[in-house]
């Protein structure tokens, strides 16, 4: 539809025409009756033979006729070949086959000794050995026979004798209560002994008194906290070759002057020589200043 300005929609948007519509007049098919594979319904397909199965044939094999190992060998028969060695086996003997002078001798029942090459062992034998004659033993000991009973409410069935019956009193724990009293206060001297002080809990009414007057309450000082943490003016320095990172600076050099040396120092000739013992010499080290600077 054209503009006010006389453009169309087309050239304003910039485009040279308007897309086309393939579908356009189509007939709508419907997504589950649309052939999932169009293409392999319509002219000629490849067709494969088939999987082939293993047999006697030769259909089944990749080559077209039967290739054998060797060509033009001869037939060898193996009945042939078994006779002509036993054959050469049989030439090796020096004698006839050895041939046993009976048959096999088959046992005539269960524990004989028949048809065996050592026949019976006398260990074995059933046989009974001789023994000494039967002594018969004397007899047991006759005792009366047990009585019967369980023991309760039957008498004279235990093995010592019955208990004689004691009288006990119905009131005899009270009896010999009242006896033990009276021997009691048989025994006492005297009226029991009373105090004339009134009872308390404690030997004085207040437990902690103290006579001595008390030492003055001390007093804590309150450390005056600072408002602000300590920092220092400046990082700590690191160790270096001209002693950057101690406290001290580094020392002045001292000169040393010429002195001349005394009569006293020097060595007489009469004095002998000193010569220092040898020993494991040292190797050279270095410092530690010179490990630090190195790193």
């Amino acid at each position: 539809m054209p503009a006010e300005g006389g453009k169309t929609d087309m050239e304003r948007i910039g485009l040279f025409s308007e897309m086309e519509y393939v579908t356009v007049g189509d007939k709508y098919v419907s997504s589950f009756n649309r052939p999932f594979n169009d293409a392999a319904s319509k002219n000629k397909q490849m067709l494969p033979g088939g999987s082939k199965a293993m047999s006697n044939l030769q259909a089944g094999y990749f080559d077209p006729h039967f290739v054998r190992i060797f060509e033009g060998e001869g037939y060898v028969n193996l009945n042939q070949v078994r006779r002509r060695h036993m054959m050469e086996e049989a030439k090796k003997n020096l004698g006839k086959a050895f041939l046993p002078s009976n048959g096999d001798k088959k046992p005539c029942g269960l524990g004989t000794y028949y048809g065996t090459i050592g026949g019976p062992v006398p260990f074995f034998s059933t046989q009974l050995k001789p023994r000494d004659k039967y002594e018969v033993p004397g007899k047991n000991l006759y005792t009366n026979p047990g009585k019967k009973g369980t023991g309760y409410g039957y008498a004279n069935i235990t093995i010592g004798k019955q208990f004689s019956h004691s009288a006990d009193f119905y009131d005899a724990p009270k009896l010999n209560f009242k006896k033990e009293n009276e021997e009691h206060h048989r025994l006492v001297k005297g009226t029991p002994f009373k105090s004339n002080l009134y009872p308390r809990e404690y030997f004085d009414t207040n437990p902690y008194l103290f006579e001595k007057a008390l030492p003055p309450i001390k007093k804590t000082e309150k450390k005056e906290l600072l408002a602000q943490p300590f920092k220092p003016s400046s990082p700590g320095k690191k160790a270096g070759g001209m002693k950057a990172g101690t406290f001290d600076p580094y020392p002045s050099h001292s000169a040393d002057p010429y002195v001349v040396k005394l009569a006293s120092q020097t060595s007489s000739k009469g004095a002998k020589i000193f010569y220092p013992p040898s020993g494991p010499k040292s190797r050279p080290t270095k410092s530690i200043m010179t490990l630090n600077v190195k790193r």
